[in-house]
């Protein structure tokens, strides 16, 4: 919960939880990604890709409630905070604040000192974001983003934080 924001309630997702998910994930990665990833991984990304992988990630997704909606998530594997969505409606109210509290508390349950993260250079929202919270830049490089055919390259920026 944060104060003078909306109250946020974390669990474990659910396959009701799929197709919020889903929506949440497709609308997010367009604003944050169009433009500035490779043409091929935006073919990949089409709507349908969105309702078939968010089943799948079930298991790694947590999702942030805001009065009983479902308002953002995250993605942990491992080490790897792999996904951070907030709907539009409740960017800026402390909602990606707490999941990525959530995600860092994962990290560290998982056996690990440090956390990391990939963004595309040109998504300038979610990159202040992660400095303002503690994130570090470690600079560019090539991160391998999953698609049907295989993996995609995508110039990126690794952040860290250390737990």
């Amino acid at each position: 919960m944060i104060s003078n924001g909306p109250t946020v309630t974390l669990r474990k997702a659910g396959s009701q939880d799929a197709d919020d998910v889903a929506d949440i994930w497709r609308l997010g990665w367009q604003d944050g990604h169009l433009g500035f990833v490779p043409r091929e991984l935006v073919e990949a990304r089409t709507e349908d890709s969105f309702g078939i992988r968010a089943p799948e990630r079930v298991a790694d997704t947590t999702v942030a409630t805001v009065d009983g909606a479902v308002a953002g998530f995250v993605m942990v594997v491992d080490d790897e905070v792999e996904q951070v969505y907030v709907s539009a409606l409740h960017r800026g109210s402390g909602v990606a604040a707490v999941l990525m509290s959530e995600a860092e508390r994962q990290v560290r349950a998982n056996g690990h000192r440090r956390a990391w993260l990939s963004v595309v250079a040109g998504n300038a929202r979610a990159r202040a974001f992660y400095e303002k919270t503690g994130w570090y830049d470690e600079g560019p490089f090539d991160y391998a983003a999953a698609a049907e055919d295989g993996p995609i390259t995508v110039p990126s920026h690794r952040y860290t934080k250390l737990l």
